[in-house]
């Protein structure tokens, strides 16, 4: 649709809404209008009835077209302003428009998509590694869209997101701070330095033209069993997840980025990865209430904006069904039980637990079903875009379903730039790297030897570990004034699920690997792989500094904190 058509009927859409409000205002009953006229003509689709979901309270009698920071807050962040301007917003889409606007696209090749929002007008769009050249091509990438976003007239932000937890996930490398994995912070056990980490990341990210993270993993780790999300998870005590995740929420709010805990309702207590095969998860509900639910039920009562729903077969509550397309799952437990009132996106629909089972098309129109509000890297953004355009000629999906969610989308978004207004930043990329130093610190875990002093003589032989593991390792060395070769003390890195034998022993993922390992000196859990992971590494080893953490985990019969 032209442009400027869609802002008339937008306009008139906001002046009837405005209309019939005034008139119930004054006493008289029933609908009266608010159809959409433009939506109802494409596709045949009714479009843009005012839709007022039962989670989100009702507009008021003096609706304001406009956010007003003044505006009380809902309890998923935006303010009632920012919802009834969401809404209004909505009434005046056309169907095609607010298909497009629950759907965060990927792309191939390292073009801005374009087409994605000319054509099928998507309400987002995510980044992933395969999509980044280098972080000045990234921008370039993330302005162009949020360019095209406004040339299109839209009066709300672009969704732009990325996967950057830290550690194996970060999809976007130098210049950009590196930061360890998040079990380093479940090591720290310190809520205020995952907040510190949180935003920092979150500024950079944000100076990039990004304005929405898809982290923290609020999972809940159950061991070596659990091959997904293993260091991605703050650790395996409910508890302490949900105060670290806490603290990245607040973090990434500080910095004026949307964030999405994830993976609900927990994919760290299942034995197999999503993007290859539907997981099954066989614990009983109220197993789950005490484990892996704990961190998303924390999540919800402070506040969070958004959550991530995972494709995962809860047999307790509805079996045979992934998580992301369940209406027991979404409605019923998360928003009933755990009173989310939020957006809810679904896990990428291109993996493998759901497109295989279902389509990737199809599990987008199965989610917009059950509840969810944001589909999120569907196969073929054309192909969903065409699935739910389906869906609601046919009346499989209610048109109050899809105008919820748009709704939904757009207040997040519009919630975002409040919020990204409110905090200024002059951040340099990569000029967090103290922050990085202290998290790998203070998550640091010796579990045995000498808690203080040096751990090695002058020459030290690194063995073990990537390429790069060594060669970052090799020079952090050489700058504290140790000298690198055979002879040495063999300092032994270890990849995830790996043992071994030295003077000291470093696991740099996950710590199992140390309860079958032996060492002279020391066995250390590192957690990262960062340039200043192995600088915190090397100070512990010269008695330079002493590392903070316990272990996250339990790891075979090693106590939690070898050094108090």
């Amino acid at each position: 649709m032209p442009l400027r058509r869609w802002r008339a009927r937008t306009a008139y859409a906001v002046a009837l809404a405005l209309l019939l409000i005034m008139s119930t205002a004054c006493g008289m009953s029933g609908d009266g209008g608010g159809r959409d006229r433009a939506g109802s003509a494409d596709h045949g689709a009714r479009g843009g009835r005012k839709v007022t979901p039962t989670s989100s309270p009702s507009p008021t009698a003096t609706p304001t077209p406009t956010p007003s920071p003044d505006s009380k807050p809902l309890a998923w962040g935006p303010t009632e302003a920012e919802w009834r301007s969401a809404q209004q917003t909505v009434a005046g889409m056309t169907a095609s428009q607010k298909a497009g606007q629950v759907i965060v696209a990927g792309f191939q090749g390292t073009e801005a998509p374009i087409e994605s929002l000319r054509k099928y007008h998507v309400g987002g769009v995510i980044v992933m590694g395969y999509n980044v050249e280098s972080a000045a091509q990234v921008g370039a990438v993330n302005a162009a869209l949020h360019a095209e976003a406004r040339k299109e007239g839209r009066d709300w932000p672009l969704l732009v997101g990325v996967d950057q937890e830290g550690g194996l996930v970060a999809r976007v490398k130098a210049p950009l701070t590196e930061f360890p994995a998040y079990m380093t912070l479940g090591a720290a056990r310190d809520p205020k330095l995952a907040r510190r980490v949180a935003r920092a990341s979150g500024e950079e990210l944000r100076k990039l033209g990004f304005t929405m993270v898809f982290a923290p993993d609020a999972d809940v780790t159950t061991g070596p069993d659990d091959p997904t999300i293993a260091s991605r998870s703050a650790g395996d005590d409910p508890e302490e997840v949900a105060a670290i995740v806490k603290g990245s929420l607040q973090g990434y709010a500080d910095a004026g980025i949307l964030s999405v805990p994830k993976h609900f309702p927990g994919h760290g207590s299942v034995p197999v990865d999503s993007h290859v095969s539907l997981p099954v998860q066989h614990a009983s509900l109220a197993t789950l209430k005490r484990r892996d639910l704990v961190p998303f039920a924390a999540s919800v009562k402070d506040g969070a904006s958004a959550v991530m729903v995972a494709h995962i077969d809860v047999r307790a509550v509805d079996p045979g069904t992934p998580a992301s397309v369940s209406k027991p799952m979404i409605d019923g437990i998360l928003r009933k039980q755990l009173g989310f009132q939020g957006a809810v996106f679904t896990d990428a629909l291109e993996m493998a637990a759901v497109a295989d089972k279902y389509g990737s098309a199809e599990a987008g129109v199965r989610a917009l079903l059950a509840g969810a509000d944001v589909l999120l890297l569907p196969a073929s953004a054309a192909k969903t875009h065409d699935a739910i355009m389906a869906a609601l000629r046919s009346g499989r999906l209610p048109q109050a379903r899809l105008d919820e969610a748009a709704a939904r989308s757009i207040a997040l978004m519009l919630h975002a730039r409040s919020t990204a207004q409110k905090k200024p930043s002059q951040v340099e990329f990569g000029g967090a790297k103290d922050v990085s130093y202290d998290a790998s610190l203070q998550g640091l875990t010796v579990v045995s030897g000498k808690c203080e002093g040096r751990l090695v003589g002058e020459r030290i032989s690194v063995v073990g570990g990537r390429a790069e593991d060594r060669a970052r390792l090799t020079e952090a060395a050489r700058k504290a004034g140790l000298t690198v070769g055979e002879g040495g003390d063999v300092v032994h890195l270890l990849n995830r699920g790996e043992a071994g034998s030295g003077a000291v022993v470093v696991t740099l993922d996950t710590p199992y690997g140390l309860a079958r390992s032996s060492a002279s000196k020391a066995r250390i859990a590192l957690y990262g792989r960062t340039p200043e992971a192995f600088h915190a590494l090397v100070d512990v080893l010269t008695g330079r500094a002493r590392g903070g953490g316990r272990l996250p985990v339990h790891v075979g019969d090693l106590p939690a904190q070898h050094c108090r």
